[in-house]
């Protein structure tokens, strides 16, 4: 069930490029109907076209209230895709999270390896689970980690993430001049030329392939809803 912080009935805000409702079903219906009457009203012009989310939390029972208030929005505004808020999250994961959040994922343990500075020729970098090495990676050095390996600066030398078999992880460097790469299992060589200045890139796996790709472009993470702690 929601809980609110004031006794409000209807709670209506901005998300993404439509609006977000979300109900306290325990009002009488008349009442809600009247006070999301009065709030898209107060937006005039903002609401025409707009997308909305019906949102009744994880109350159960409601389809038909929702159904009803969705017909009326429908009749009674010029309003643009109405839905329902998706499927909350399981509570395994709803858990994780509100731990993530209350510790701060500054401070979460993880076996990340964060190091700064230039990796010379001949050095050899390992790390158990993600690699981060604010600095240029020079030919001839080589890197291992079990996760991701992010690279702020230019990437040449041999590089390997998601050792031994982890296929989902990724090789992101804001210059991507890699000799050779291989990602879980998968290996391939790299481009004898300089990126030239195309830009922060990834490489991940394509089915059984590497493929580098423009990460401003791709945006691999656009799609998580939240920041994980990892």
């Amino acid at each position: 069930m929601i809980h609110f912080d004031n006794d409000a009935p209807v709670k209506l805000k901005g998300a993404g490029g439509g609006l977000w409702i979300t109900i306290d079903p325990s009002h009488p219906e008349s009442v809600l109907l009247a006070e999301i009457e009065r709030l898209i009203k107060k937006l005039k012009h903002l609401a025409i076209n707009a997308d909305v989310t019906l949102d009744v939390g994880d109350a159960r029972g409601q389809e038909d209230l929702v159904r009803r208030i969705k017909n009326y929005l429908e009749e009674k505004f010029e309003l643009g895709r109405i839905s329902t808020s998706p499927k909350k999250r399981s509570i395994p994961t709803e858990r994780i999270r509100q731990r993530d959040l209350s510790k701060g994922w500054n401070h979460h343990k993880s076996d990340v390896l964060m190091l700064r500075g230039r990796v010379r020729s001949g050095q050899k970098i390992k790390a158990g689970k993600h690699l981060v090495i604010t600095g240029d990676v020079n030919p001839g050095a080589e890197l291992t980690a079990g996760g991701d390996i992010i690279v702020l600066g230019r990437l040449c030398g041999k590089v390997h993430a998601g050792y031994p078999n982890r296929e989902d992880a990724i090789i992101f460097a804001l210059a991507f001049d890699a000799s050779h790469v291989k990602i879980g299992p998968v290996s391939a060589a790299g481009s004898d030329e300089l990126s030239g200045g195309r830009g922060p890139e990834y490489a991940s796996l394509d089915g059984r392939s590497i493929v580098v790709k423009d990460y401003m472009k791709a945006g691999p993470f656009r799609r998580m809803p939240w920041p994980e702690a990892i």
